[in-house]
């Protein structure tokens, strides 16, 4: 979703003392992914937009595809970070996945051979709890940003298949880190996920959202909440 829907109610929330920067993903820029896409091109735009507006050192906050992009900007960027948050990253690497997290991730790679009308409703209902329905379309025709994607949900999974994070980075990187779960995402996605990056970034805090799933996400349903998880986590970061 464009910055604008997925963040306005939470920038509107944290109000005017918090300089926000909110940023789409490199992704979207064009009508088509560009053909050697990587999280490393979103790296580059995030230190782009940082230098743009005089970001020396920042707090960082992503979801989904943009956080994978988050979580690769602190394994190569880590001395402009003050803290890193991250709402259900996308991709966290390969290393130390069990094998239900591992089984369950390569069947994202079954999306690609599927007939193109059907990869969106695959993609979602792989991301979602065993018994919770899949997301109803608003009324009317689809936003045209809706075209894009199907194109960027291959492009991801073809980075995420064919490469993996530092997780040796990732242990060294010591500012404090959030995390966002939904209690209605798929348990062996984003649960195990976010165990497994408990035992790697030193300090690290799961905050579960149980009402959530990572298509009703907490940033856009409950603001209130997510605001103030973040300026708790800014606070420790100063502390720090």
């Amino acid at each position: 979703m464009p910055i604008g829907p997925a963040y306005g109610a939470l920038i509107a929330e944290l109000g005017e003392a918090v300089d926000a920067h909110p940023k789409d993903l490199e992704l979207y820029e064009a009508e088509a992914p560009p053909a050697d896409w990587s999280l490393d091109m979103e790296v580059s735009g995030i230190d782009r937009l940082a230098d743009e507006v005089g970001f020396d050192r920042f707090h960082l906050v992503g979801y989904s595809g943009g956080g994978a992009a988050c979580l690769r900007y602190a394994t190569v960027r880590a001395d402009r970070l003050l803290s890193l948050a991250v709402m259900e990253p996308a991709f966290a690497g390969w290393g130390g996945m069990d094998p239900k997290e591992r089984a369950h991730f390569e069947r994202f790679g079954l999306i690609p051979t599927l007939p193109e009308a059907d990869q969106l409703a695959a993609f979602q209902a792989l991301q979602l709890a065993p018994g919770v329905p899949l997301p109803t379309p608003p009324p009317g025709s689809p936003p045209p940003w809706m075209a894009k994607r199907p194109a960027g949900i291959r492009a991801f999974l073809a980075t995420f298949f064919a490469s993996d994070l530092d997780h040796a980075a990732l242990r060294r990187f010591e500012r404090p880190v959030w995390f966002a779960l939904g209690g209605r995402s798929h348990p062996d996605y984003y649960a195990r996920m976010s165990s497994r990056l408990e035992t790697i970034l030193p300090d690290y805090r799961i905050e579960v959202f149980s009402d959530r799933h990572h298509f009703d996400p907490p940033h856009r349903i409950e603001p209130v909440r997510v605001a103030a998880s973040l300026q708790s986590l800014w606070a420790r970061a100063e502390d720090a």
